[in-house]
């Protein structure tokens, strides 16, 4: 996880340097020799996909010229992130320090590792049924006193629920009586985007209060509300809000997509985004870019 990135680029080394600077902590080194467990853990994989998606960035600014880690003068039309991505999103458009939001970003995977340790909770996809169907019965599972609810709504047919292990199951098993295609129980360590996350909601507050939030340089599409957002105070309720409350990534694609947006680069590791794309809408070219691999594709260099 971006060691390749670090090996071939000072620039990206110089990200994970000012990472260990600010946390007293070398993520890089778990990322580069494990234990698995510990860089799966939320409180760490949290801050370094954070750092690699910045390294990334790093990595295609100086191919093209640019010399300052944070600032956004790579071109541009809008940014956005699936759920922790917003953060490395605001920093590119400008909207938040990377130190802050790094800091931000520790404190964030430690309140949720603590909210999962307070209670067992889990997450499942659902496949082949309409968000609306998937509301409904969580509706009725909710109404019964289940503790579980919508976590993203990732693309047509394919949404995420959340909440306590047994109600999960419960859910599971009505949606497939109900005749969902598919099923995918995810491996996680709670149940991110739901009620269970509460206690970390209240230890964000503070920080999230206090930190400096400037109005992004271009357009920003945040999870909570589904649309653009430029004003610093709703992107602060946001950042917040999202942690117990549904991504709604299908909908910032389409509002992307409204604006003529049809391109995009994934900066952070693996491919999960493009997969969305594709499902929300074919012509929506997203590129992987969280590898060297990917950025010594001229096409990505180029864009």
């Amino acid at each position: 996880m971006a060691v390749d990135l670090v090996e071939a680029s000072a620039k990206a080394r110089a990200v994970f340097d000012r990472g260990r600077e600010v946390l007293g902590l070398d993520i890089l080194a778990v990322c580069r020799g494990g234990p698995d467990e510990e860089l799966n853990s939320t409180r760490v994989s949290q801050p370094a996909i954070f750092l690699h998606s910045m390294a990334a960035l790093e990595v295609l600014r100086a191919r093209r010229g640019g010399e300052r880690l944070g600032v956004p003068d790579l071109p541009a039309a809008a940014t956005a992130g699936l759920s922790l991505g917003e953060y490395s999103a605001l920093v590119f458009a400008g909207s938040l320090g990377f130190e802050d939001a790094l800091r931000l970003v520790v404190r964030r995977g430690e309140a949720m590792q603590e909210a999962c340790d307070e209670e067992r909770g889990t997450m499942a996809s659902i496949l082949g049924k309409t968000a609306g169907e998937v509301e409904d019965v969580i509706n009725e599972m909710r109404a019964e006193g289940l503790k579980v609810g919508i976590a993203n709504y990732n693309s047509p047919g394919q949404t995420v629920i959340s909440g306590g292990a047994d109600a999960v199951d419960r859910a599971v098993e009505r949606l497939k009586d109900r005749g969902a295609r598919r099923v995918v129980e995810l491996r996680v360590a709670g149940a991110y985007h739901s009620p269970l996350m509460a206690s970390a909601t209240r230890k964000m507050q503070p920080l999230l209060r206090e930190v400096e939030i400037s109005e992004p340089r271009i357009p920003f599409f945040g999870n909570f509300w589904g649309r653009q957002v430029s004003r610093p105070e709703e992107i602060r309720e946001g950042l917040l809000r999202q942690i117990e409350s549904p991504v709604r990534w299908e909908q910032c694609m389409g509002a992307m997509l409204a604006l003529g947006i049809g391109r995009g680069l994934e900066v952070g590791p693996g491919r999960v985004l493009q997969g969305l794309a594709k499902n929300i809408d074919r012509s929506f070219d997203v590129i992987p870019a969280g590898t060297l691999e990917a950025l010594d594709k001229s096409d990505v260099v180029a864009l």
